[in-house]
């Protein structure tokens, strides 16, 4: 076992000083991530832990046109913010099928965001080819059980899915990072947050070291706006997606005027479907274009035979979540 420094930070700037000093320090809010990968897997191997849980990066403040939720807010927290229910209940919806209430009660919505792939491979350390673990080893899930992997954003490099519900929600509605590193603050939007793997499986997303998201700002979209969440599992009990669907939409009579998709459990990143949402807006709210949707949405797949049923299944829970948001027959 390494040695490892554990230290409380006491404000965030001393926070940032004290990982950027050190390549080989991380930071620490809820645990439910970094604990499982540095102590339980032994995946990361960090030298000292910045415990930033006390620092003042907590609280939601509604403004008119977003939420605007500190990095150290639990799910739980967000979840149970009464404006979520009124204007977003999809992203309720995604926090809540996301994690067990114990899990919710302490994972952090900046430590949701930064969440590691449930990849099995990765997480094996028996496993030498992953790319993302050790870069040039190759990928063990190309030909091994991959049922739970992704065929968005995929290829002979990486096929490991990212695991967030609420970041599909939260990619839907353009939501931004709010970072703080040695070198300043800047705004990040979600969707340009992460990497996809291509080449370098191991860069995750844009975050530098030492940097941390210390917000999240949530826009609202119109009053009136529908919204949904759809998760498919294998189970209904606590599970990762197989495929899931985040929809939100505002509608003239039986016309859609806006549309909002993104797509979970099939993605390497969280998956925005822009296509798709072309085809829905100014089109009637009926199922022939929601089917045409989904087939935009599940564009140039990359799949193995373990995940080849996903594109159907993709599409089929695209189709019905519409269904279900605009209310169609």
């Amino acid at each position: 076992m390494n040695d490892l420094t554990y230290r409380r930070a006491a404000d965030v700037d001393a926070a940032i000083a004290t990982v950027s000093a050190d390549p080989g320090a991380v930071f620490l809010a809820g645990g439910t991530t970094v604990l499982d990968l540095a102590l339980k897997d032994a995946v990361t191997h960090p030298s000292v832990i910045v415990d930033i849980g006390r620092l003042p990066l907590r609280g939601i403040t509604e403004d008119e046109d977003r939420l605007r939720v500190g990095a150290l807010t639990t799910m739980e927290e967000l979840a149970a913010h009464p404006a979520l229910r009124r204007r977003v209940p999809f992203v309720r919806e995604a926090l809540l099928a996301g994690a067990s209430t114990q899990l919710r009660n302490m994972a952090t919505i900046g430590g949701n965001v930064l969440q590691r792939t449930r990849c099995r491979y990765f997480r094996d350390r028996a496993v030498h080819a992953c790319n993302k673990r050790e870069p040039g080893s190759g990928c063990a899930a190309l030909t091994g059980a991959a049922r739970m992997h992704a065929i968005l954003g995929a290829g002979p490099d990486c096929i490991a899915v990212h695991a967030s519900d609420l970041c599909v929600a939260l990619v839907a509605l353009d939501a931004e990072l709010h970072l703080q590193g040695p070198d300043g603050r800047r705004t990040v939007p979600l969707r340009d947050f992460y990497v996809p793997p291509a080449g370098r499986p191991d860069v995750e997303n844009v975050l530098r070291h030492g940097e941390m998201i210390t917000r999240i700002d949530i826009p609202m979209p119109p009053e009136g706006a529908r919204s949904g969440y759809l998760k498919v599992r294998d189970r209904t009990s606590y599970e990762f997606a197989l495929v899931s669907a985040a929809a939100a939409m505002s509608m003239s009579g039986e016309t859609i005027t806006a549309a909002r998709l993104a797509l979970g459990g099939v993605g390497t990143v969280p998956w925005r479907a822009p296509a798709a949402e072309r085809v829905l807006i100014g089109a009637p709210a009926v199922t022939s274009t929601f089917r045409a949707a989904a087939e935009a949405a599940i564009d140039t797949p990359f799949t193995v035979p373990g995940t080849a049923f996903k594109i159907e299944l993709a599409k089929r829970t695209v189709v019905r979540i519409l269904r279900t948001v605009s209310g169609a027959r």
